[in-house]
């Protein structure tokens, strides 16, 4: 058995920006790219095409709503404000600790986080004191597919060296995390098994 774990909302709370593209205006504006008044507006429209279920990364996306002005950040500048605007402030859950350790007992154990900007799982996970907790991480952000996408699925498996048919996947959210059972894998919700329960439910499965 393979355990793979949600983050947001599951392992770690993080008190979000409510205003993501106000923070990000700030972050380019300091770092000297001229941000049109509209941006906020055109930060809500979609402005790079994607397969269905494809992620974009935020900076991506930041550099075409910007190019759609005619405006080109130079220097990375529109990743490096993507990144400033949301580092995290994050806390393990009650019973992370626990759960985690449950599922190692039963083998491998990861993330699989839908995450748009670059860097901020990893950082979140630095920021809890997760950063040595798991076996491998994978973002939608990095390997290209948002969950409930069977491929992203898929690629916590072969992160874990496990069948998907053996993963088992705990999140908060049936409509993402509830995906997994397109490649044959078992969902776990924390509103129905909570983090402090679960090590009854996985621990020592195989």
């Amino acid at each position: 058995m393979a355990v793979s774990f949600d983050l947001f909302g599951t392992l770690v709370r993080v008190e979000r920006t409510t205003e993501p593209a106000a923070a990000i205006a700030r972050e380019l504006d300091e770092r000297g790219v001229p941000v049109p008044e509209e941006f906020a507006a055109a930060y809500a429209e979609p402005h790079v095409d994607a397969p269905d279920g494809a992620e974009v990364p935020l900076d991506a996306h930041v550099a075409a709503v910007l190019s759609s002005f005619g405006v080109t950040p130079q220097n990375n500048a529109a990743r490096r404000a993507v990144v400033a605007a949301f580092q995290p402030d994050a806390d393990r859950r009650d019973g992370a600790d626990e759960a985690i350790a449950a599922a190692r007992e039963g083998g491998p154990v990861g993330v699989l986080s839908n995450c748009s900007v670059p860097g901020l799982v990893e950082a979140t996970l630095r920021s809890a004191g997760l950063e040595d907790a798991f076996d491998s991480v994978v973002t939608s952000v990095g390997c290209g597919w948002r969950k409930p996408n069977p491929s992203a699925f898929e690629a916590i498996a072969d992160a874990l060296d496990a069948d998907p048919l053996s993963l088992v996947h705990v999140g908060d959210d049936p409509r993402t995390d509830g995906g997994v059972t397109a490649v044959g894998g078992q969902y776990v919700s924390v509103a129905e098994t909570s983090l402090e329960t679960l090590p009854g439910r996985i621990g020592g499965e195989s």
